[in-house]
């Protein structure tokens, strides 16, 4: 990828001021319950760079990139999770890749999102509308990808993904993913948090073993976790905290999870980043039939400009490094 450059001298000295992009995964209340919170405030203006995206278009894809990063750490082994969501709205939908290394890239399926007057809320569903949301995985050695689809509303990304996960993964899985501009429009916070109930026979030993996946939650259990959805229902917009310069995710996560004991078990980085490059696409070009590569070599253009759908990154290619 050919990474964008972010100009905005105001910007990047509030992203230098606050806590650097993270990913921390925790779990709490005896491993009944695992999760993830994701500072993207870099993350985000990233991926608006690279796709030179308005305030609306980059709140869709920004969403989207903060859930899928998110399925990252749910990943097994060596994991290429596709994502993609088509609706009836004005947007059309999205298109997002995580991989299992920790990189994140995706992109809008109409890039410029026509709108009829001013945004007066952060309802999407004029803009996505109800429609599908395909989860394609493809582990290393697999020759095709297994996929999986689940009819959404489209009116809160967030929520359209924790739809896919009870309805495709029958998990009990809560996401919340928030974005927050300034006045002038910029992004000064995003982050992405998840949480998702394990079965009774996962957990810890004490918790797992000996027990019967079909046997019906206990009362106390069923208390446990009612409360452990409301501490997560009772977080503040993520995008906010992230772009107040004191925060801290280590506090958010034991602020809200505190009564449940959460342990972080671990801590990576997530990048909006995509594997493409000059020579790759030198190969491709190579790989058209001879008529065609003849005529370019003859006719032009010269030098040929390839942009990578994936990352906005573009690739001005000579004819002669094609041969």
């Amino acid at each position: 990828m050919i990474k964008a450059e972010i100009t905005d001298k105001e910007l990047n000295s509030h992203l230098d001021s606050i806590e650097e992009d993270k990913l921390r995964i925790f779990t709490m209340a005896d491993g009944r319950v695992r999760g993830a919170l994701f500072h993207g405030t870099r993350f985000v203006n990233q991926l608006r760079a690279q796709h030179n995206l308005g305030i609306l278009e980059t709140y869709i894809l920004g969403q989207a990139s903060l859930c899928s990063a998110l399925t990252i750490p749910m990943m097994k082994d060596m994991e290429h999770t596709l994502i993609r969501f088509e609706g009836c709205g004005s947007a059309d939908g999205y298109s997002v890749e995580a991989d299992s290394t920790g990189y994140v890239r995706g992109y809008l399926l109409k890039p410029q999102i026509p709108l009829e007057k001013p945004l007066e809320n952060w309802d999407l569903k004029p803009f996505l509308g109800a429609g599908n949301l395909t989860f394609s995985r493809i582990h290393k050695d697999d020759k095709f990808p297994q996929s999986s689809t689940v009819d959404v509303d489209g009116e809160n990304i967030a929520r359209d993904f924790a739809t896919y996960f009870a309805q495709s993964e029958q998990i009990n899985t809560a996401f919340n993913s928030s974005i927050q501009f300034d006045k002038k429009g910029r992004v000064i916070g995003a982050a992405s948090m998840y949480i998702q109930i394990m079965p009774k026979t996962g957990g810890t030993a004490k918790v797992g073993s000996q027990v019967d996946s079909h046997a019906e939650e206990s009362d106390d259990d069923e208390k446990l976790l009612q409360k452990v959805e409301n501490a997560f229902r009772a977080c503040p917009s993520l995008g906010l905290l992230y772009s107040e310069k004191q925060v801290d995710s280590e506090d958010i996560i034991l602020g809200l999870f505190r009564e449940f004991n959460p342990v972080i078990t671990m801590k990576r980085d997530i990048t909006f980043d995509c594997p493409c490059n000059k020579e790759y696409y030198i190969q491709h070009i190579k790989a058209l039939p001879a008529a065609q590569l003849e005529d370019i070599r003859k006719n032009g253009p010269d030098p040929l400009e390839i942009v990578c759908g994936n990352c906005g990154s573009v690739y001005q290619i000579n004819v002669s490094e094609i041969g």
